[in-house]
């Protein structure tokens, strides 16, 4: 059971977004909007806005945004029922008794005991360590210089060469296979039966950020392979939604968190004092990780091995991390490959100074895209000035973006106002992304082609609900059908019902949306700009997104048009004949952003 969507627009209306908003952050108020600096990320200019009309917040800096209800999960760290129960005892709303269903009490039963069977298992594998039949664990770790203390304060623990003794174990205790099963913790085959997935490994348990076991890794003892072997998900273990350390590093007094690559990269940091260190599980950095880490920090320290693997999981990492509303450097520990041989060769002085003077992580963004250009070539630099000017549209902040210009044109010698010039260039054409770019080693056109409609799309979104007064001449020629990304023309439905309905209201559409990273998501879809200054070109730029929204329609429609369907063929036909008339400038709107 939940609570109706009626009760809980409600309570949301009763919640006026400044009044709450205004209890965590100090707001101005400039012109329709209010503006704080943002609780999310450090700044020093404010570029948090919170918008009466909308009902909603947007940070152009980091990129937070949504409503009340996403305000309060996001700065209190709540879930959905826990923010709307505050702000309902905030409005004198009285919540009807939730029951929970026989289904529900049975998952919650189910993750008690699988929580138990993880904590025996702990248990076990620690106590394997420290016997006899561990030796060959214990050997392993203390050749790489870890100390008794750094051992038992992680739990590590061992699995012998025998496959099923912690199988055993646990049916000792009383736990049935069916349980036992769905732990992970075992194989199941018709020749062998039920047998232990962990054996010969040293194995490091994963806690959850409450310190339960929720899985394991398991590092063999020899070359056998794999190397490493994780805890499958199960019930309490999605890998993708914890990191490795977190439960010990979130109480850390450091300013900021480091992330790595491994099990041994984090004890090994902790061990020489580096307690703010946690590591992905065996995956690339997720987006719900980086959500996680921004719950306890405001910045993350990027420190993967050195090699061509490790600058790759970096940059895919750090838009994930902006967008999570992290600042981020990035750490280099050349000549050494990894946290642990640099410590061990260098020192923890030496490593505190390459922690102190990491690389500011759109720098390295463009460090990295360097090496795909011929800088001695003039074409090459021009492409390559062209590719960055792309990417600092990124930054919604004038200040911040301005900022960059200087730096990257002081780092690469050229004039700051032909950089900045560019940058305008490409925010006016296709809405900053009409433009594409070629470096030497080859790139997607159709992919930035496809990002370009996905901006404009993103865009149309927003002056929609900026401006509810065009909705009536841009519905002429542009429809929910017109937004081709799923998460868009899901958004448009609603929004197009909305105005049938009375006006958009973009907050209350937002509800509609329970899981936080839709949330961050459609919150940002109703607040893009691009630095557009006067009228006239806000009135281009629109005319402009509805050509290429409309290419992008009629491209997409004749890519899944049946060859038999002619009534689908005519109105393509008129489509074209309409952009085609709109681009010559044959017919008109009569749109004005005031």
């Amino acid at each position: 059971m939940r609570y109706s969507d009626d009760l809980i627009e409600e309570i949301r209306m009763k919640n006026d977004i400044v009044d709450v908003i205004s209890g965590y952050v100090k707001l101005q108020r400039k012109g329709s909007s209010y503006f704080g600096l943002c609780p999310f990320h450090n700044e020093k200019s404010p570029s948090f806005s919170v918008s009466p009309g909308k009902q909603m917040y947007y940070c152009f800096g980091c990129g937070a945004g949504g409503n009340v209800f996403t305000f309060l999960m996001e700065y209190e760290n709540f879930t959905f029922p826990e923010a709307l129960e505050m702000l309902a005892d905030r409005a004198g709303v009285e919540l009807p008794k939730l029951e929970y269903s026989k289904e529900a009490k049975e998952q919650a039963d189910l993750k008690s005991a699988l929580l138990q069977i993880n904590k025996e298992a702990a248990k076990f594998y620690y106590y394997q360590l420290r016997q006899k039949i561990g030796e060959q664990g214990m050997v392993y770790l203390k050749g790489r210089e870890l100390s008794d203390e750094t051992i038992n304060k992680f739990g590590l623990g061992y699995s012998d060469k025998f496959s099923n003794n912690l199988y055993r174990y646990l049916k000792g205790k009383g736990y049935s296979d069916d349980l036992l099963r769905q732990s992970g913790l075992f194989n199941v085959d018709e020749k062998r039966g039920m047998y232990d997935k962990f054996w010969n490994r040293v194995i490091y348990p994963i806690m959850d950020v409450n310190n339960r076991v929720i899985g394991f890794g398991g590092r063999v003892m020899g070359d056998a392979k794999p190397k490493y072997l994780n805890s499958p998900e199960t019930k309490i273990f999605d890998k993708s939604r914890n990191l490795y350390g977190l439960n010990m590093a979130r109480s850390s007094r450091k300013k900021n968190l480091i992330i790595c690559e491994g099990y041994m990269d984090v004890i090994s940091m902790h061990q020489a004092g580096f307690n703010n260190a946690v590591a992905s599980l065996g995956t690339a950095l997720t987006s719900q990780q980086a959500s996680l880490l921004k719950r306890y920090t405001d910045e993350v320290l990027i420190i993967y091995d050195s090699d061509e693997a490790g600058v790759k999981a970096a940059l895919r990492a750090i838009p994930m991390l902006k967008t999570a509303g992290l600042s981020t450097k990035v750490i280099n520990l050349r000549p050494y490959k990894d946290p642990d041989e640099f410590i061990k060769n260098m020192g923890k002085e030496a490593f505190q100074e390459r922690l102190d003077h990491g690389m500011n992580s759109f720098m390295y963004e463009l460090k990295a895209l360097e090496g795909q250009y011929d800088m001695e070539d003039p074409q090459g630099r021009t492409d390559f000035f062209k590719e960055t000017a792309k990417r600092l549209l990124r930054f919604e902040d004038e200040l911040e973006r301005s900022s960059y210009i200087k730096t990257i044109a002081r780092t690469y010698q050229v004039e700051p106002e032909e950089l900045r010039k560019m940058v305008n260039r490409l925010a006016m054409k296709g809405a900053g992304m009409t433009e594409t770019v070629k470096p030497k080693s080859g790139q997607n056109r159709n992919k930035e082609k496809q990002n370009g409609y996905e901006v404009s799309q993103k865009l149309m979104l927003t002056w929609l609900t900026s401006y509810p007064e065009i909705f009536g001449e841009v519905s002429r020629y542009i429809g929910p059908d017109d937004f081709t990304r799923p998460l868009y023309h899901q958004v448009a439905e609603l929004l197009y019902e909305q105005y049938r309905q009375g006006e958009p209201n973009p907050a209350r559409l937002l509800n509609q949306f329970t899981d936080s990273e839709e949330q961050t998501e459609v919150a940002a879809v109703f607040n893009a700009t691009i630095p557009l200054d006067s009228e006239q070109e806000r009135e281009q730029a629109l005319l402009d997104v509805i050509c290429r929204m409309k290419e992008d329609s009629i491209a997409h429609r004749t890519e899944h048009l049946a060859p038999t369907d002619m009534q689908g063929l005519m109105q393509l036909m008129q489509a074209k004949k309409e952009l085609e008339e709109l681009k010559a400038g044959k017919l008109h709107l009569h749109i004005s952003f005031r």
